[in-house]
This record gives structure tokens, sequence and C-alpha cells, in this order.
């Protein structure tokens, strides 16, 4: 209908695209390659014009192009490619579903939750490599505390083996029982004097330096600051949650609380935009594609692994818990333990679980909604495990 053309993400150029599409006299559908965030603008406005969009994974895109010989690529060429995607497969192009606020809200919100879990782990390695240099074994000691921040307070106060050494043993003593009894940590001058007689014997490589304390203090506040920011997100995440009905079914699942049920939620989303159980396994990547030739049909496959990697990962902690925690009754767990009786490690047993659990999950969320007269309609729910 129109030979390619170069426009701008404004408003002005994607109402332009609109009108233009609007004033053809047959049906017209906008195919777009998934291309991360880059294209929602113009799907939004599309959308809101009421016009027919479909986005295409971008992997699947990529081995529809490579089919032809030569290997040109200009921007001209892809849209070319893109529109007889379009037309090749006309009748199979489903349109964007937008999500709801909360579903979105709850992604968006769980995609920080992992940056900040991210940028807190190598903030506890940073850590951890200055107190090798500083004060080496102090970890080991702290190691069975049940408070997870008494090593770095402790070392906020006291960065480095020169500076209690040069408290001296009588002084040190006794502010650290101060220090501890105003922290609210329970006071032990055992480990006081074992944390004296290690710093006797560390050899510290960085000297007790402004440097080193500056250093180490740094870190410290780091680590406490990207805490407060990963428990501010999970808070938020908990609250909009709540907010779903599927809250209080996954809240009652075994192993899976306050932390877990959240996450869980926002990246499945919402359950009724999967046509069966298997979308949904298919969407985790759980799925082992099949492989039949002739006489052969092979039995044993990996899983795809083409899906929601956050999906996984966030199923796999369910599974380390339910593991850990051994529920009776459960049917995940029995059916873990039965994988393993069958001979399957402990990682393949684990994702049949989570494979199984997907399962449960889609059927007792799902049946919380019924449609009468195309109107969602709340129901309580039935226990099917």
């Amino acid at each position: 209908l129109k030979p390619p053309f170069k426009m701008l993400h404004s408003i002005e150029d994607i109402v332009h695209l609109c009108n233009l599409i609007k004033s053809y006299d047959e049906e017209t559908r906008v195919v777009l390659e998934d291309t991360g965030h880059y294209h929602l603008p113009v799907v939004s406005l599309l959308v809101e014009k009421g016009i027919f969009v479909c986005t295409v994974n971008a992997l699947r895109m990529k081995k529809y192009c490579s089919q032809s010989i030569r290997k040109a690529k200009t921007d001209k060429i892809d849209s070319v490619r893109i529109a007889s995607f379009g037309l090749t497969y006309w009748y199979e192009l489903t349109p964007v579903m937008p999500p709801k606020d909360v579903y979105r809200e709850l992604k968006l919100l769980a995609r920080q939750y992992y940056q900040t879990v991210s940028i807190l782990v190598k903030a506890k390695v940073n850590l951890s490599n200055l107190l090798d240099q500083v004060m080496p074994g102090i970890q080991n000691l702290m190691s069975d505390s049940p408070s997870n921040h008494k090593l770095t307070d402790f070392v906020d106060r006291y960065w480095h083996y020169g500076h209690i050494l040069a408290m001296g043993e009588k002084r040190f003593l006794t502010d650290y029982c101060k220090w501890a009894k105003k922290k609210g940590y329970r006071v032990y001058e055992r480990l006081a004097k074992e944390i004296l007689a290690v710093a006797q014997n560390g050899i510290p490589v960085l000297p007790n330096s402004l440097s080193t304390k500056l250093v180490v203090q740094e870190a410290v506040r780091v680590i406490h600051q990207v805490e407060l920011s990963r428990d501010t997100i999970l808070a938020q995440m908990q609250q909009l949650a709540k907010s779903l009905p599927e809250y209080s079914v996954v809240r009652n699942m075994p192993c899976i609380g306050d932390v877990l049920a959240p996450r869980i939620i926002a990246e499945i989303g919402d359950v009724k935009r999967f046509r069966n159980k298997h979308s949904l396994i298919a969407y985790a990547g759980i799925d082992p594609p099949p492989y039949q030739s002739g006489s052969f049909n092979s039995t044993e496959r990996h899983i795809t692994k083409r899906g929601n990697s956050y999906l996984r990962k966030t199923g796999f902690e369910i599974m380390q818990c339910l593991i850990q925690h051994k529920p009776v009754g459960d049917p995940v767990y029995d059916f873990i333990q039965k994988k393993r009786s069958e001979g399957k490690c402990g990682k393949e047993a684990m994702i049949a679980g989570l494979n199984k659990f997907l399962r449960i999950y889609y059927g007792r969320v799902t049946e919380l909604y019924t449609y009468t007269s195309d109107k969602l309609v709340f129901c309580s729910r039935v226990d099917i495990s």
C-alpha cells in the first residue's frame, strides 16, 4: 500500500500514521518486533486509537528474516520482512492486550526488586573482600549471629584490627559491651575476647588509615541503603498484591510467605491471559519440546528455557523452601519425592515439581473467576489439590 518511510516516536508522527492506516478501505494490521521497551510508546498510542497491533517475539522474527540467502540488513528491508511475516501469519496474529495497572505496577516493582538484590549481592561481596584485607577471620566469628546486621554494624564501629588493638583490652571490652547493649544485641564478653584474640593474631593487608576507614564505612553504608530500598520496594509489592483476589489463594499455599507471594504473582501476572496450564508452563520455559522422526521418539529432553527467567528463579526458590520444610500432604512436595525415588537428580525433580506447582496455581487461581454475560464475577475457592 505504501513503500517504507521514516517516522519519529512522537505524538504528531504516530497520529499521522494512525490517520494513514484508517484511510485505507481494507483491513489493516500493525505488526511490530518486540524490542524490549522501545516499541511501547508506539503500541500504547496505536491501541488507544483502536488499531489492531500485534507484537512478535524477537527470536521468532529473527529466524523468519534469516530465511533469505542474502544477508542484507537495513531499516527498509527489515520493515518489508516484518510486513511479509504479518501477511504470512495473518490469521495467527493476536492483538496486544495491555495488562491491568496492578499487574503492570507489580512487574515494574519486581524488576526493580531484582536489580536491587543484584546490587546488594555485589555490595556484600565487596565488603567481604575488604574484610579479608582489614579484619581477616572476623566473618567466621560473626557468622553464628542471629542478626543479619550485627557484622555490618560491628565493622562500621571497629573498621580495622589496628583500631581495636590501639584501644587496648580493657577499653575495647568495655566499649564493645556498651555498643552491643545500645544496638540491642546480646552482650557476650566471651565473644569480645575472641575478637581481641583474633585481632592480635590477624595480619591485615591494608593500613589503619583514614582512607581505609572511609572505604569500609562507605561499603557498610551502601549495604544498609540498598537493603532499605529493597524492603521499601517489597512492601509496596505486598500492598499491591493484597488488592488482588488471588493473593489469599497463593499465600495459603505451603512455603509461600509475604516475600514469595507478590513475586510469583508479579511474574505470572493475569492468569486469564493464558489459554491453558500448558501455556503458563511454556511461558516459564520449563516445557520439554518433543522430538520425533520416523520410528524414533525421544523421551529424554531438556527444558527450553525460552521463557520468563525471573519466573523460573522464583519458582525454584519455592521448590527449595518445600524441600527444606517438608510440608506433610502437599502434592508438590510429594511429587518431588516421587521423582527422586524414580532416580531423578535434585534439579530435575525440582523442575518437575515446579511444573506441577504451576498447574495447581493455574487451576486454583482460574477457578476464582467465571465469566457470565461478559462480566467478571468473583467466586469462592474450592480446593482441587
